[in-house]
């Protein structure tokens, strides 16, 4: 089995190059809107621990199948030790169930004004309804700017798989295909 970690801040494009990592392996795509768009449209706002549970699910479900891996695409905020403990609880439902699970870890990083303009892409658009309101998701994106750090630092990541990818000026199906040829996957 094999989990890709696909993390970056709001609007960096991970959904989109999931999307396109999808189509040139056999990783399966989970993007984090699978299960905060049910649970808006359901609570009428934002519930995390119900958030938490359905992916919770996912990776139990996902990890006991013989699926050959999982593409996950999140916000990490960096600087809270409970960002960093889910990442690791995420990891160990994979673990438990295949100890060669293989862990591949991939942060998409893009400046400001590129992230702005993906806001309002047709595609993130299509898929995400709570960013349709482009006014309130990028008040939202611009908190989230301020609220955490959710960029790396330089050597900050441990991890032996580990790819740092500036995608601000490539195409998602690019950027995909350099994560692809990096991992060898």
């Amino acid at each position: 089995m094999k989990l890709l970690l696909l993390f970056g801040n709001a609007a960096v494009g991970k959904m989109t190059v999931g999307q396109e990592l999808m189509k040139l392996t056999d990783l399966r795509l989970f993007h984090n809107h699978m299960t905060i768009e049910p649970v808006l449209e359901v609570f009428g706002r934002f519930d995390t621990p119900a958030i938490l549970r359905l992916r919770q699910v996912i990776f139990e479900e996902f990890a006991a199948s013989d699926l050959p891996g999982m593409i996950f695409t999140f916000m990490w905020a960096f600087d809270s030790p409970e960002d960093w403990a889910y990442v690791e609880s995420v990891k160990d439902i994979f673990r438990q169930r295949d100890p060669d699970t293989q862990f591949y870890h991939v942060e998409l990083i893009a400046g400001r004004d590129t992230r702005i303009q993906r806001n309002a892409t047709e595609n993130r658009l299509q898929h995400k309804p709570s960013k349709r309101n482009i006014e309130a998701s990028l008040n939202r994106m611009l908190k989230d700017d301020s609220r955490a750090r959710l960029e790396s630092n330089p050597g900050e990541i441990p991890f032996e798989h580990y790819l740092r990818l500036d995608n601000t000026h490539l195409p998602a199906d690019e950027a995909a295909r350099i994560i692809k040829a990096y991992f060898g996957l």
